[in-house]
């Protein structure tokens, strides 16, 4: 499947405790344990150390009763403040250790969540992965809830069963040789019956939870998100006066939500009905095996003090023992909780994976292209080409940007060429407006120049990276990342480039002021002052897209595409911003309706629709 298609999510198979499942959790098992010696594999085995001395103290407080029939029974004072003394401080350590493996599975949720989290977003940032997921795939809902939400979820799950489950072999195996040491072989094998026949049942009635969990986590991520586009254009819904049909539209998703849910409680309920089940028979199991050495005449012997002092060791040893294999039972629940999570993280990476191994990726530290197989293609100053299908990519002369030879592309969503055959050198110095119908692929150039969408055929060849002393592109909405004002202005240089040096603040100020947007400095109190407002909020659409200027004129590109960029402006300061652009050096590459835009460049590329355009020189350039 091409890398652009937006494939259904319609017919795929519906998540299991399979052997899908199994390899999904075991993907995830390699993030968190990188390796034998990882801050989360110490955690791992020091817990196990924890829960194997609390397990010895808990068989040493289980067997106290025992010894208090006996001394009790014998009236012995010495003897039982001895004992009652053992008590408290076997109980303490109890205590002491129970806390601490409490702390150490919180300390692993955190640890967990850390690495997996980081893991997940060093895949979704890389490239345009984050791009493509949200804009151009369709088999991924809501990546954003798969990698805050869902993540932290698993996390806290695995956590929550990490002490249960690593010390299970131990105990029942421990316990299994009390209980055949006091019943014979009838015990262990009936408790073994017993829970096979209880793991069965319950992974009967776990199947269809699963995949139920899976699609109302999708349902809440569509119910959030409602709440989110509400919230980003609030303004914009406001104007319309459409409260009505957007309370209208989330009630919806929230009842799609909560049809989901009730047939989830539902579900689940017989699961219910089977753990507990087989919890209080479990009880009543351990007095059954008890009694057939009893009644058989095994302990005819035994006086009734010592065989009640017996009937108490004997107990907690097959309580304890089927207690274990009730534990996992128990944790029937919240492994189809885990399974859920690990479907949706599981795909969440596969998708992800598949993405970066078809698309073509930029990376502007390293100087380097890659081809979409993540085969390393070549340095910006090489003369040589390489091919990925029908589109090509190489270096080429050092005073051009984009040469486009025969290139034809198309929306991911239809067949039908924008452009086709287009052949055209964006040279610098050479001002390129572009111009067109809404809809015969202004913008989709700049997407298939920017590497966001593959072109269908032809050759382009980009001799510059994306950043400063390159090309940067100002889309038609800006785009304004929480933080200071500094930031705003130097963004992206902070994060892709941090070792570039302390920025200078008078350069800063110096283009606020040339964009025409001083007056944030008092609105901000200072270039380093944290803001608690949303930029989109209280900045109006002309003052973001000046403020987009100013982070143009401090990046300073050689090649600057503008996207609709002066729109929400007048005509007057639409002038003063192109001209302080070629003043700094910029070769303008605008695409715009305005009739008034032609005197800035030097050459006018038509898209007129049905793949057909046209080029003509300008009289502009001034």
């Amino acid at each position: 499947m091409p890398l652009l298609e937006k494939p259904s999510g319609k017919g795929r198979k519906r998540p299991k405790l399979d052997w899908r499942f199994v390899e999904r959790f075991l993907s995830i098992q390699k993030v968190l344990f990188p390796s034998c010696t990882s801050q989360s594999a110490l955690m791992f085995g020091t817990l196990l150390a924890v829960t194997l001395t609390e397990q010895l103290i808990i068989y040493q407080v289980g067997v106290l009763p025992s010894h208090f029939y006996n001394v009790l029974g014998d009236k012995d004072y010495a003897a039982f403040k001895s004992l009652l003394g053992k008590a408290m401080v076997l109980i303490l350590l109890n205590s002491t250790l129970k806390s601490v493996d409490q702390f150490i599975c919180s300390l692993m949720y955190v640890s967990w969540r850390k690495t997996l989290t980081e893991s997940l977003h060093s895949s979704y940032f890389q490239g345009r992965v984050y791009y493509t997921l949200n804009v151009l795939r369709e088999d991924i809902d809501n990546p954003d809830q798969r990698i805050s939400q869902d993540a932290e979820r698993l996390c806290k799950q695995m956590s929550t069963m990490a002490s249960r489950l690593i010390v299970s072999p131990f105990t029942l195996t421990y316990y299994t040789y009390h209980c055949f040491y006091s019943t014979g072989w009838i015990g262990p094998v009936s408790i073994f019956a017993y829970f096979v026949f209880g793991t069965f049942a319950n992974k009967m009635l776990m199947g269809p939870i699963v995949s139920t969990l899976f699609e109302q986590e999708k349902l809440e991520g569509d119910f959030r998100f409602k709440h989110m586009q509400l919230r980003v254009n609030a303004e914009s819904a406001a104007f319309y006066r459409a409260g009505k049909v957007e309370h209208m539209r989330t009630n919806r998703r929230l009842q799609a939500l909560l049809q989901t849910q009730k047939s989830l409680v539902n579900k689940e309920l017989l699961l219910y009905i089977g753990v507990n089940t087989f919890d209080y028979v479990g009880g009543f199991l351990s007095y059954v095996i008890i009694a057939i050495p009893i009644f058989t005449g095994f302990y005819d012997d035994l006086t009734p003090g010592e065989l009640s002092a017996l009937i108490s060791k004997n107990a907690f040893v097959c309580i304890y023992l089927i207690n274990g294999f009730t534990q996992l039972i128990d944790l029937s629940t919240t492994l189809s909780d885990v399974a859920g999570y690990t479907h949706r993280i599981g795909e969440l990476r596969e998708v992800m994976d598949d993405i970066l191994h078809k698309q073509c990726d930029y990376d502007p530290a390293s100087g380097e292209s890659y081809d979409f197989d993540r085969s390393p293609l070549l340095s910006l100053e090489e003369e040589d080409e390489t091919e990925s299908s029908d589109f090509y990519v190489h270096a080429g002369p050092v005073d051009t940007a984009f040469i486009l030879e025969h290139l034809s592309y198309k929306s991911p969503y239809s067949e039908q060429l924008l452009v086709e055959d287009l052949s055209l050198t964006i040279s610098q110095g050479n001002h390129l407006l572009v111009v067109g119908n809404t809809g015969t692929g202004k913008t989709s150039l700049l997407r298939v120049l920017n590497r966001l969408w593959e072109a269908h055929s032809g050759f382009v060849q980009m001799t510059t990276c994306f950043g400063p002393r390159g090309t940067v592109f100002l889309p038609q909405k800006p785009y304004l990342t929480d933080g200071t004002l500094r930031e705003q202005v130097i963004y992206p240089l902070k994060d892709i480039y941090p070792e570039s040096g302390p920025v200078d603040d008078e350069r800063i100020i110096q283009f606020l002021e040339l964009a025409g947007v001083a007056s944030l400095l008092k609105r901000t109190r200072g270039l380093d002052e944290e803001v608690d407002w949303n930029w989109y909020d209280v900045l109006s659409p002309g003052e973001m897209q000046r403020l987009s200027f100013a982070r143009l004129f401090y990046l300073q590109p050689k090649y600057a595409v503008l996207d609709e960029a002066t729109s929400a402006l007048t005509e007057e300061a639409e002038a003063q911003l192109y001209r302080i652009c070629k003043q700094l050096g910029m070769t303008v590459v605008s695409l715009g309706h305005r009739s008034s835009l032609e005197k800035y460049h030097d050459v006018q590329l038509k898209l007129c629709g049905g793949g057909r355009w046209e080029v003509t020189k300008l009289r502009g350039g001034s």
